[in-house]
């Protein structure tokens, strides 16, 4: 029989804890099954499952071990998880992101499309990083400054084999060109296909760590791909590329 006198102690307080603690637990079930976590948490849980017999058998020796065990575990985890903890707390902190009116954006988007159109027939490679409301900043290195008015020419330049700023990625942040020739992260995906290298890595890579969209233009086959959100879309026209980019930056609803 239900022994509803305990309905008197139960505040709404405790409704909004029980809430809180279930929201918790939800987003670190979620976090762990989209990232390697979960078979990992599987074999925790195995090892609970031993570490309760041992103590129910009075296994003293065996209990002590695992009881070790789960102190050095914490520390690995977080070594573990390092990258998807960063990840995690950068999307918790990203910022509103630089406004950019409707007309400015289709013509960065028309700018981006041009350029990628002319690296791909060329087979000349590109990495094109569109900050969307996440800063970047702190996921790419050796930058070069340039700040200028994005256009089809500057990227093409810029991307010349000849150009001291080909190597790396430049970054559009609204409607400025801001950096060039910037290092990104490189993604650890073993679903990647092995006859995509570095620079379709260090796109997906930057979509992974960030709500960025990535142009990568092959510099083998001029194949033109788009990573977002730890995923590629690949073997795109400029169509189909344009297509991507309206839909992705919601200009269509701007």
């Amino acid at each position: 029989m239900v022994n509803f006198d305990l309905l008197r102690f139960f505040s709404w307080r405790d409704l909004l804890d029980i809430l809180a603690v279930s929201l918790l637990l939800y987003g670190i079930i979620h976090f762990l099954r989209i990232t390697k976590g979960f078979q990992i948490l599987k074999g925790i849980a195995v090892l609970a499952i031993f570490w309760l017999f041992a103590e129910i058998l009075g296994l003293r020796v065996l209990s002590w071990i695992f009881e070790k065990l789960w102190a050095v575990s914490l520390f690995s985890l977080v070594v573990i998880f390092q990258p998807e903890i960063r990840k995690a707390l950068g999307r918790l902190g990203q910022r509103a992101g630089i406004y950019t009116s409707k007309p400015l954006m289709e013509r960065v988007v028309e700018r981006v499309v041009r350029a990628c159109g002319f690296l791909s027939e060329r087979q000349i490679g590109a990495l094109v990083v569109i900050e969307r409301g996440q800063s970047i900043d702190n996921l790419v290195e050796g930058c070069v400054l340039v700040d200028s008015v994005v256009s089809a020419e500057l990227i093409i330049t810029i991307f010349n084999p000849l150009s001291p700023l080909h190597d790396g990625a430049v970054v559009i942040k609204g409607d400025r060109l801001a950096f060039a020739s910037c290092i990104l992260p490189l993604s650890r995906s073993q679903e990647l296909p092995k006859k995509y290298g570095t620079r379709h890595r260090a796109g997906l890579g930057i979509s992974e760590e960030s709500d960025a969209l990535c142009v990568v233009v092959s510099e083998e086959t001029g194949e033109i791909s788009l990573a977002v959100g730890g995923k590629l879309h690949r073997n795109l026209d400029p169509e189909m590329l344009k297509a991507l980019l309206i839909k992705e930056l919601r200009i269509e609803n701007a």
